[in-house]
């Protein structure tokens, strides 16, 4: 479909009158001019865009040639202007200048005209009708020539002026203008359909009822190559039943690819060539190059890149997304912000309220401190000193379980105290499984949201993807990472409530952040660590997490760090993260028994004293001053020691009406049943592998301590119960607070006492009972006698090995006697420990 330049623009149903006598006017006119008859016939709806007579396909007669020529338009000009033309193949007046071809430089006509003119060729060759396809970037060219020169001559002599001129269009600075002669029958449609490098080859019979011929790879390269570099020709699946066959060309380049299509489309193909005796048409169109699922198959096809890029996107979105909101949460539960009882309101209502109704003043559980209180006070400002100097290191508070330590740093040493943390490690180190000790850790913290659930999704995706690629792609995180995360996330929550308290107004405002936290210890949040160490021996994953957080804690002067522990070897753990620094340590020991009677007494008039005064004006009658019992408190004290959770449940039981003697045997016999629940019969139970002594070691230290109150270290260590594994069965033992391993010079284990005072008494309850007595003893002589047995059993294979000897050297003499003598010595211990047996063996068999 070719137009003359004149009726591309006015678009007229019709070829212009001037076109078909060949006009001047007609071949110069540029459908970018613009005229009072071109504006008014651009709505036309007719155009020749659709062919001669709108069949979509343009007619040359003879001694008449079809040119197509690339690079006069920028490709695809309708889709870069967003909107479609009133004309499909023809910009908007404002781009008329800007993409005339007359004044770029890419007019066909002049190009034809001087060409011809430079060939001397004859005149007779003329361009009669141009066809603009600014959508393809070119245009259809018909000219006539006198029949002298051939179309293949005059193709000829354009390729060579073009290639000599190297006409190179403004939008197009890298490719010139090039030329073909159309060999086939152009499809000019006017659809909106853009142009593509991928172009499909259709085999189409020449006439009804002929058969086309499947040309091979071989053939289309011949007809197809010299329009432009082939990437690949796909001819159809050889099993596939659509018809036509078809073949896929994919061109290097999309001009190569217009061109091509432009003048091989409608190609008969004759029997010389290959197309069978009728001939085969070739029909051409554009395809989208569009691979089914590819972005899919490509993602599964690269799981090596795909991974990380996954993990990397994904931890991403964490520190930019939640992170900021976790460290949000953790401010808030360290400042309490959402706290009814921080709230002022809360605090104005309560105080009103008081003043209306008595409120009990204190409770039953805190009754009584005030007593401790006053015999730990210099312990107590002695904390207040430490946190407020400048002393990067920790502050350890260390003393049995019921020695009330975590209360001397809340409720006293830390009461004037906003802004602390308070880290329990017991749920942390008892949670199973890594999800669960996660949660607990954020729980600690106020850390959330936590989706600890994802861990164990992401380990196995990560397993998955370890045997699909050969290697760890680490998208999975460990507990170890896990923990780091929810301890640095606060850490900072930690340094912005230090550095809320700074102003710009404030002295010291030109210091930076790290010196004013330096010079500023009093504005130090606190964390205070509780139940460091306990059940240290399962694992020490999280303690060291802990105390390698505290130690950058401490360094970095962005907090206080005070660790609450009953372990005496808590030193050992704590060097690892401080190597270099001197720890502030203060030890806990039980009251004095003076202090015990006042905390029992003070604990039993807590209740007198908060009660209603009586109507008739007399004074409240105490406890400690009407009840005549309470003299046995001293010798009742002297049992049971000075633990404040013993002392608290002695005061319970006199407040429920038992005497001061009786209060305390009932709690001696309940040790006692604890011990021997816990320690004896316990100990070899084959479903509790965390024991790590035996009945008769335990037994042993309890029948030696009840008759001393105190034991050598060493001298348990030399019996015979404990050459196997001693050392390490007394510090399990000393772990279950069944004893306490005193330290002596240099730190070194010196004496081995009860684990709590009132297990003295209790120890010596047990002995008193002749049958447990008979039948712990009579297993440890058992006990006993295997170790000899195993002795006689060496010292008789040593002596018959070298009685076997054919020559018995005077050297051997002394071995020989040595072995005899060890040998008799442990018969004899044999002979007395089952002479021993037999009496607890009448024991037994006659009590009960």
């Amino acid at each position: 479909m070719l137009h003359s330049t004149r009726a591309a623009i006015l678009r007229a149903p019709q070829r212009s009158p001037l076109a078909r006598r060949g006009h001047p006017a007609a071949l110069h006119r540029h459908p970018f001019q613009t005229s009072p008859r071109c504006v008014a016939a651009k709505n036309r709806h007719a155009s020749f865009q659709a062919g001669e007579n709108d069949t979509g396909h343009i007619s040359a007669g003879p001694n008449e040639g079809i040119l197509f020529f690339d690079n006069v338009f920028p490709f695809r000009v309708q889709k870069v202007l967003g909107v479609p033309f009133a004309s499909h193949d023809a910009p908007p007046g404002i781009f008329s200048q800007l993409l005339n071809p007359s004044h770029i430089g890419t007019d066909p006509t002049s190009v034809i005209e001087n060409a011809v003119k430079k060939a001397n060729l004859s005149s007779s060759v003329k361009a009669i009708e141009t066809l603009w396809r600014a959508r393809e970037g070119g245009a259809f060219v018909k000219f006539t020539h006198d029949g002298s020169t051939p179309s293949s001559e005059i193709e000829k002599t354009l390729k060579e002026y073009l290639q000599k001129k190297n006409i190179r269009p403004w939008f197009s600075p890298w490719s010139r203008m090039r030329v073909n002669l159309v060999k086939g029958k152009p499809w000019v449609e006017d659809m909106f359909r853009y142009p593509t490098q991928w172009l499909k080859v259709e085999f189409i019979p020449s006439e009804p009822g002929a058969e086309a011929v499947e040309l091979s790879q071989e053939q289309l390269y011949a007809f197809f190559r010299p329009y432009g570099k082939l990437w690949d020709i796909t001819p159809q699946p050889s099993d596939s039943k659509i018809v036509p066959r078809y073949a896929h060309l994919d061109y290097s380049s999309l001009a190569r690819s217009v061109m091509a299509k432009n003048c091989m489309h409608g190609y008969l193909v004759g029997e010389a060539d290959g197309g069978g005796k009728k001939g085969t048409v070739l029909r051409l169109t554009y395809e989208k190059k569009v691979k089914a699922h590819w972005i899919r198959d490509w993602l599964f096809s690269h799981p090596r890149v795909v991974i990380p890029i996954v993990a990397a996107i994904v931890a991403g979105i964490t520190v930019a997304v939640f992170d900021p909101i976790r460290t949000f949460f953790v401010k808030a539960h360290i400042t309490r912000t959402w706290h009814l009882q921080e709230n002022r309101i809360y605090k104005w209502i309560v105080g009103y309220a008081t003043d209306i109704i008595r409120w009990r003043r204190r409770k039953d559980d805190d009754a009584g401190m005030e007593a401790v209180w006053d015999d730990r006070k210099g312990n107590i400002e002695q904390i207040q000193t430490w946190l407020m100097e400048t002393a990067d290191t920790f502050i350890i508070v260390q003393g049995p379980r019921g020695s009330g330590k975590r209360e001397l740093i809340l409720d006293q040493a830390l009461k004037e105290k906003k802004n602390k943390v308070i880290i329990d490690c017991k749920p942390i180190q008892e949670a199973r499984g890594d999800s669960a000790t996660i949660n607990a850790a954020a729980m600690e913290v106020g850390y959330r949201p936590i989706f600890s659930w994802l861990n164990s999704i992401s380990g196995m995706i990560d397993m998955a993807a370890q045997g699909a690629t050969g290697v760890k792609t680490g998208f999975s995180e460990t507990l170890d990472s896990q923990l780091s995360k929810i301890w640095n996330n606060t850490t900072t929550a930690l340094r912005q409530i230090a550095l809320d308290s700074r102003h710009k107004d404030d002295k010291d405002a030109h210091l930076g952040d790290d010196e004013w936290l330096e010079a500023h210890p009093e504005h130090r949040p606190v964390v205070v660590i509780d139940n460091f160490l306990h059940k240290s021996q399962e694992s020490g994953v999280v303690y060291d997490k802990i105390a390698e957080w505290a130690a950058r804690l401490t360094t970095t002067n962005i907090a206080h760090v005070i660790f609450l522990t009953n372990d005496v070897a808590f030193s050992k753990s704590l060097s690892k993260a401080l190597p270099d620094r001197v720890f502030r340590q203060i030890s806990l020991s039980d009251c004095s028994p003076e202090v015990a009677k006042k905390f029992v007494i003070t604990h039993l008039d807590a209740d007198v004293e908060d009660d209603q005064p009586p109507k008739d004006g007399s004074e409240k009658a105490l406890p400690s001053q009407t009840r005549t019992d309470l003299g046995e408190l001293d010798s009742c004290i002297n049992l049971l020691g000075g633990r404040l959770t013993d002392l608290e449940f002695l005061a319970r039981r006199i407040k429920t009406g038992e005497t001061p003697n009786k209060a305390v045997h009932e709690i001696i016999d309940q040790s006692a049943s604890e011990i021997l629940k816990m320690y004896i019969f316990g100990s070899d139970s084959a479903d509790d592998s965390s024991k790590r002594w035996t009945s008769e070691q335990a037994w042993m230290l309890i029948k030696e301590l009840a008759t001393k109150e105190m034991l050598r270290y060493n001298e348990v260590l030399l019996s015979d119960t404990y050459k196997s594994h001693g050392e390490s069965a007394l510090h399990a033992l000393e772990q279950a607070e069944l004893i306490t391993i005193v330290s002596g010079p240099n730190g070194r284990p010196a004496s081995i006492k009860p684990g709590k005072p009132v297990y003295h008494p209790a120890f010596k309850r047990l002995t008193e009972d002749t049958v447990l007595r008979s039948r712990l003893d009579l297993a440890i002589l058992t006990d006993l006698i295997k170790i000899e047995n195993a002795t006689i059993e060496k010292c008789e294979n040593e002596l018959l090995l070298l009685s076997q000897l054919e020559r018995q050297p005077a050297q051997l003499t002394p071995r020989v006697r040595y072995l005899l003598g060890k040998l008799a010595a442990s018969q004899a211990k044999i002979e007395g420990y089952e002479s021993e047996q037999k009496d607890m063996k009448k024991v037994l068999g006659a009590e009960y």
